[in-house]
């Protein structure tokens, strides 16, 4: 989806150090990583909502779920073919599923990629995409030898992400109009 528009959690500075960390730590492998990714959106993050179109909303609700405490886990495999996703599991906790929820809700009803869609979505961090299939053990040594355990994390913000325009906008959270 070329024209889509994404939520996202994002994180504070010590979560958003420990997930480049692990970037770091598949780049210096010499494996595919998003630290390869230089432009202005590429950041750690949690992907919220996803569709091809998303009317303004008040975000102000949202401010009662922040700061939210969670726990990066276990890595995630993603895809099909002869490439891979590499990510970190958000664990689904009560909380992380009630901001969520609550989100979309106010968000509207819409054409929401499914895999972002309450009941079928799963929380994850990305760490690096097209990773080939003979390489994963060596991403998975990478990031193991770079700590590879659980990661208590805290989501401080939620953004707006618009592909078509390349714009990244603060909603709600740490640096926004709406001060949590």
């Amino acid at each position: 989806m070329t024209d889509a528009v994404s939520l996202d959690l994002v994180f504070d500075d010590e979560t958003n150090a420990a997930v480049r960390a692990e970037w770091d730590a598949l780049l210096a492998a010499d494996l595919p990583s998003q630290a390869r990714h230089r432009g202005e959106s590429n950041r750690p993050h949690a992907t919220l909502l996803v569709r091809s179109s998303l009317a303004p909303f008040d975000v102000a609700d949202l401010c009662g779920f922040l700061p939210l405490s969670l726990t990066l886990g276990a890595p995630l495999l993603f895809g099909a073919g002869r490439h891979r996703v590499i990510a970190r599991s958000v664990v689904p906790t009560a909380a992380v599923l009630a901001l969520h929820a609550r989100l979309h809700e106010l968000a509207g009803p819409g054409a929401d990629v499914d895999r972002t869609v309450p009941g079928a979505w799963t929380p994850h961090v990305t760490l690096a995409r097209r990773v080939p299939l003979d390489r994963i053990g060596e991403a998975l040594d990478a990031l193991g030898h770079h700590g590879g355990g659980d990661l208590e994390a805290r989501a401080v913000a939620i953004r707006r992400w618009d592909a078509a325009t390349k714009t990244v906008t603060d909603l709600v959270g740490r640096g926004t109009l709406e001060q949590c």
